[in-house]
């Protein structure tokens, strides 16, 4: 298994982030807003949800739910990364941030 760089991750994912909005403006005129990436995001969450349920036996599946699910698995986490750039936001900072806090309030 190959461990990424998270520096690379995101840089990888904002070069393919361009290449859509290079889509979305030869077939919509425009480029999605922020708030339709985010609700790309929540599309793709949702599916995951349902994924899940179909790998784990609890949702009927309709074909290689494996597959499916680990390629929405990486899609979400290239959403985040894509909304933490647009936003303007360090994902490594935020996650830093969140695991320390996190870590600091287990520890009591």
């Amino acid at each position: 298994m190959n461990n990424m760089n998270l520096n690379e991750v995101i840089k990888r994912s904002v070069q393919i982030r361009e290449c859509y909005h290079q889509l979305e403006k030869q077939y919509h005129e425009k480029e999605w807003t922020v708030e339709e990436d985010a609700l790309a995001f929540l599309t793709d969450a949702g599916l995951v949800g349902r994924l899940t349920m179909s790998q784990q036996g609890r949702w009927p599946t309709n074909g290689d739910s494996k597959s499916e699910l680990e390629h929405k698995l990486g899609e979400c986490i290239w959403w985040l990364i894509i909304l933490a750039d647009r936003m303007n936001f360090d994902i490594n900072e935020a996650l830093e941030n969140f695991l320390s806090k996190t870590e600091k309030n287990l520890k009591g």
